[in-house]
Formats: C-alpha cells, structure tokens, sequence
C-alpha cells in the first residue's frame, strides 16, 4: 500500500510503500488478551503487615452478655474482628501473590503488529472515539522534522494544519471519576489522544508534555500499552518517516 509523506506544511513531499505487517488482520479478542497480560509487567506486588490490626490483646466474652461473641477489650470495645473499627482486612493483599503474567513471543508479536494495523485504518479510530472529522487524508506520516519541533507553540500548529487538534481539545475534557478513586490520588480520568512514533529520542518529547492525552514514543520502545490503552486498538497515531523504517527492520522478520 502506497502512502504520502507530507511536510510540516501539510504539503505532498513523496510516497513511501506501507510495509506487510500493516496488513496484519484485526485481532480485538488477542488483543486484548495480550494487553491484560502485558500490563501486569508494571505492577508492583504489595501486600499488609501480617500483625495489621491485630495488635490487641482482645478475646471474645463468650456467650451471656447480651453481646455479640466478637473479641473484645477489657473495657468491652470490640478489637481485632474485620467487622470491627481498627480491626483487620478479612482478605488483605498479599505480597506472595503472583501477579505476573507470561505470554508467548510470538502471540505477544502477533497482538502488536494487529494494533498497529488498526492505527492506521481510520474507521477503526473512529470507533475507538476520536475526533477525525477533519483529517483530510489518513494515515499520516510525517518528514523527520517533526522529530526536531521543541516548542509546545509549534507542535499545535502542526497539529492544527492537519486537522488533529480537534481531538487534542477531546482530551482535555475532564471527567471526575466515580467511586472511591476519587480519595485515592485519581479523582480525574485522563483520555488518551494523539500516538507520535518516532525515530529516536529528541525534542519533540518535551514539547508534547503540554498536550493532555498526547504521547511519544520511539519506534524501538512501541508496544501494544501505546497503541491499544485499555485493551482497544485504533488509537490516532502519527508516523514519521524514519520511524516507519525503524518498526520495518524491527518487525519485518516476523511477516509470514
């Protein structure tokens, strides 16, 4: 498949061959099992103190009180039980527990090569919820100067000149969170726009930091976390040139 690179301008500058593995079928089901297993490479086991809420010298009156039989205090305050104040998890977490998961190479590979064909079918990215009503021509991939943009100013005007900046401002619609999340540090949920693949790391990192939502990320470093957040592929990607060339020598091999 044949595609056009275009200039910061927004001008036609050549036209480059899509490599294979953008033709790879549409997987939501591997997808979102190999995104279920991945992102479990980035938690961190926690667990509870053992002794947590049970550090009371509490027993139970038995039975003659007019009193429920709970452990209890001398002074008749009920300690230690999960359904007591102060007392300890029923179920707590445990550091011990496996929440590692594995998954084959190949079907790992297999996953990342679906998500990254859907990134570039624009009805797939439609669907996921992007604003693209003003994109002109789809996929984008870019002249390597866009690698080189170091101001927040600038990135927005390239965002603007191809129609990308509607879903910039979808992003940075707030929504509070229902539930106790919002205690915990997560009050807000935070949508995810646009996906820049580049080359290696450069300018363009720093200058994207003032965009809610937008990511960059090098071609050596992509995975399906980048292009299918929570398990959904089709995200709004940006290629550039020497990024396609990257993820061609990377993934080529993998191409039956």
């Amino acid at each position: 498949m044949k595609v056009k690179v275009y200039s910061l301008d927004g001008n036609v500058i050549d036209e480059i061959e899509l490599p294979d593995f953008f033709k790879e079928e549409y997987r939501p089901d591997l997808i979102q099992r190999a995104f279920s297993i991945i992102f479990t490479h980035r938690l961190q086991p926690k667990g509870r103190d053992p002794m947590a809420g049970k550090r009371r010298s509490a027993e139970s009156w038995g039975v003659g009180y007019g009193l429920a039989r709970v452990p209890r205090l001398p002074n008749g305050r009920a300690a230690v039980s999960p359904n007591t104040v102060g007392g300890r998890l029923a179920h707590p977490p445990k550091v011990e527990k496996i929440i590692y998961k594995k998954i084959n190479k190949k079907e790992r590979i297999k996953a990342t090569l679906s998500a990254l064909a859907a990134s570039i079918n624009l009805n797939l990215v439609r669907n996921r919820g992007h604003r693209v009503e003003n994109i002109k021509d789809y996929p984008i991939i870019v002249e390597d100067k866009l690698e080189e943009i170091s101001k927040a100013k600038d990135l927005k005007e390239f965002f603007k000149k191809f129609g990308l900046i509607d879903d910039i401002n979808r992003a940075k619609e707030k929504k509070i969170r229902s539930g106790k999340g919002k205690m915990r540090g997560r009050k807000y949920k935070k949508k995810k726009s646009l996906l820049i693949v580049v080359s290696r790391y450069s300018n363009i990192f720093k200058a994207a930091n003032a965009f809610q939502g937008v990511d960059v990320v090098t071609a050596k470093d992509l995975s399906l976390l980048h292009l299918a957040p929570g398990g959904h592929a089709g995200r709004l990607t940006v290629f550039t040139r020497s990024a396609i060339n990257e993820l061609k020598r990377r993934f080529e091999k993998y191409v039956v």
